[in-house]
């Protein structure tokens, strides 16, 4: 990471590490690309703002928001006095003249086509400027429309003399379990402002907006994640990458070699034999909903903070998308699903590079290993990511991920990505208590 860059974090209170050598590859790469250090750093929600508004103004605004502030907080739930939908403000906020609300339909191509484009030219981007997230129009519906969303809650503001949507917040219902409470949240994605109106001060009027119209259907808190530090985070874990397409990765310029190693080493080492390890893996299919979504349920309630899936949203988050999400189970010869895996699609656009324009990137999403080791589960699922023309594999170190970073040869990256609750308390919870991945 440049020395200007690590200024900017650190005025931003931000812990700026190296990566960590992995045993055996010390010479690699140093995973240090450009993409990671904002990628990781800037993600989701404040990924548009963090580095432009000072850590000061930022919690200025959350100090108003019921939001825990650095004390310790004693009883787990609501830190808001209870409400009722009748003493929620009926009128949207103002907003600076020449601009107005809009309620997003994304069902409509001429809409979608502008969230899209709204996205992939302001969206999250590396520090440089060399790579900026490319989430396509099949996964922004995915994303968006799962089931029982609200179009009321995909909020944008545009300009007013002629309609160009200029700035879009996102929510979609979640049932969270947060330490043993079941609590109904809104998922809180997609906070993204054009470049040129940063100044306007339009993230708090759009958090504020959408937490409005949240608050008419009588629900009170919200889940999201970010790659800065707010007050005050409920869990934290960090990002970590896998090579696929060496060669690639090292000419755009995600990645760079190490002293002493050469590129043809360097393919050697993350080098992925295409070889299935797990006898009766498959895609996933219809009929597996319901045995996949009691075996998903079964396994995230293991954690501390995780998200509940009916068969309906089973069947929506985890059944397989082309280029959107892909999804494998383990069946038995009896016919009985036994352990999935699955990842999901969302690359990123290279920048002013005259060979690529795109760097495809895998995320792990859902994982349950019962019958083989989850590292056996995932080896595999790097030979479908290859087969897919996947650049790069990425996980997070929730759950019992770490099981397989190691060993699989994924390099630790530089930033966290923090979980937050809106209006909703529970103690700071370690990376293998989080089983909630947001998209």
């Amino acid at each position: 990471m440049n020395e200007e860059a690590k200024e900017v974090l650190e005025k931003l209170g931000l812990k700026v590490e190296e990566p960590d050598a992995q045993p055996g590859i010390e010479e690699v790469t140093q995973e240090k690309s450009k993409h990671q250090e904002s990628i990781e750093l800037l993600t989701a929600m404040y990924g548009d703002i963090a580095m432009r508004e000072s850590d000061q103004k930022i919690h200025k605004f959350w100090d108003t928001q019921p939001v825990p502030k650095g004390e310790v907080e004693k009883n787990v739930g609501p830190l808001d006095e209870v409400k009722t939908v009748a003493e929620v403000r009926q009128e949207p906020y103002g907003l600076p003249a020449g601009f107005q609300w809009s309620t997003l339909n994304i069902d409509d191509t001429n809409e979608l086509t502008e969230v899209y484009n709204l996205l992939n030219e302001n969206y999250v981007e590396d520090y440089d400027a060399c790579f900026r997230f490319d989430y396509s129009r099949e996964f922004l519906k995915w994303a968006l429309q799962a089931p029982g969303f609200y179009q009321n809650w995909h909020v944008g503001i545009r300009q007013s003399s002629n309609n160009k949507l200029l700035a879009m917040i996102t929510g979609i219902p979640a049932k969270v379990h947060a330490r043993g409470n079941l609590v109904k949240m809104a998922e809180i994605n997609f906070l993204c402002i054009h470049k040129k109106l940063r100044s306007k001060r339009l993230a708090p009027v759009l958090i504020k907006e959408v937490t409005r119209r949240v608050n008419l259907l009588d629900q009170w808190s919200a889940v999201y994640t970010a790659g800065v530090y707010l007050p005050k985070p409920v869990g934290k874990c960090r990002y970590y990458h896998r090579t696929l397409n060496a060669k690639k990765l090292i000419d755009i310029g995600f990645s760079a070699l190490g002293p002493r190693m050469t590129l043809p080493r360097y393919i050697r080492l993350y080098k992925v034999e295409d070889t299935i390890k797990v006898p009766g893996i498959r895609p996933m299919e219809a009929k597996d909903v319901p045995q996949v979504q009691a075996m998903l349920v079964k396994y995230l309630s293991r954690f501390t903070m995780w998200i509940e899936f009916d068969q309906h949203e089973a069947a929506h988050w985890l059944l397989p998308r082309d280029n959107v999400v892909y999804s494998y189970v383990v069946e038995s010869s009896e016919g009985i699903v036994t352990d999935f895996v699955s990842f999901y699609n969302l690359p990123s656009t290279v920048i002013d590079n005259p060979k690529y324009s795109h760097v495809k990137a895998a995320y792990s999403f859902y994982n349950v290993a019962t019958t083989v080791p989850l590292v056996t589960l995932m080896q595999d699922a790097l030979v479908f990511a290859i087969r897919e023309d996947f650049d790069v594999f990425n996980c997070l170190d929730l759950m019992e991920n770490d099981k397989f970073i190691e060993p699989l040869k994924f390099g630790k990256g530089d930033g966290d990505l923090h979980y937050y609750f809106y209006n909703y308390f529970i103690p700071e919870c370690t990376e293998r208590e989080v089983g909630i991945v947001l998209l």
